[in-house]
């Protein structure tokens, strides 16, 4: 599994010269990274005087970005073994027209699946950059600056993520179900890039000399 890698093991994988892991397990990689910063934020304002109100909402915050990085972290495997599903289809045999339409249908299946992966992806993502608003607005504001870092990469775990679903809607006959991706894929991106926006655009402002 990639996940029991040491990090320069990893990414001595990604530099390789096979497709897997690619980006969408690094997009996944930078969704959990933004958690874990989350996380980390949070643990800095627990038990810190002049954040006392805010110690509950702290805490809650611990659980959600644990659990979200748990997911993303098990995504970095599924998003190679998606892609690997979608190769291993195209080694099927097509000498015969059973076999031929077989693979077709195979391919389909594992090509949505190679798209609704990463789709999870951007969700989970995009509903972190969510909290770490909070963690960043009412959080330890020395570590300020550690959230903004923190959705920065959950940013480019929406959009990485997307750009993985995108690529495989081409090829889908699905076109209902591509159109519907597409349109949530393109509301995604823009709802991300709107909420880091607002945060590193208050906190330079808040940071100018």
């Amino acid at each position: 599994m990639l996940v029991n890698l040491t990090v320069n093991e990893f990414l001595d994988k990604v530099a390789g010269k096979e497709p897997v892991p690619g980006g969408g397990s690094i997009a996944a990689f930078n969704g959990a990274i933004a958690s874990a910063l989350t996380e980390m934020v949070a643990n800095l304002t627990i038990g810190k005087k002049n954040y006392e109100e805010h110690q509950e909402l702290m805490k809650h915050i611990v659980e959600i970005a644990n659990r979200r990085r748990s997911l993303f972290i098990a995504d970095i495997d599924r998003d190679a073994e998606a892609y690997n599903q979608v190769f291993e289809c195209f080694k099927m045999p097509k000498d015969t027209e059973k076999q031929k339409a077989e693979r077709s249908a195979a391919i389909q299946k594992a090509t949505k699946h190679a798209a609704t992966v990463p789709m999870e992806v951007a969700r989970n993502a995009f509903e972190l950059m969510e909290v770490i608003a909070d963690v960043a607005n009412l959080g330890n504001q020395n570590a300020i600056t550690d959230a903004c870092v923190a959705m920065m990469a959950a940013r480019s775990a929406v959009v990485g993520a997307l750009m993985n679903v995108r690529i495989n809607l081409g090829s889908l006959k699905d076109k209902k179900f591509a159109q519907e991706m597409a349109a949530e894929a393109d509301k995604l991106e823009q709802q991300a890039s709107e909420k880091e926006k607002m945060l590193l655009d208050a906190v330079k402002q808040e940071l100018e000399l």
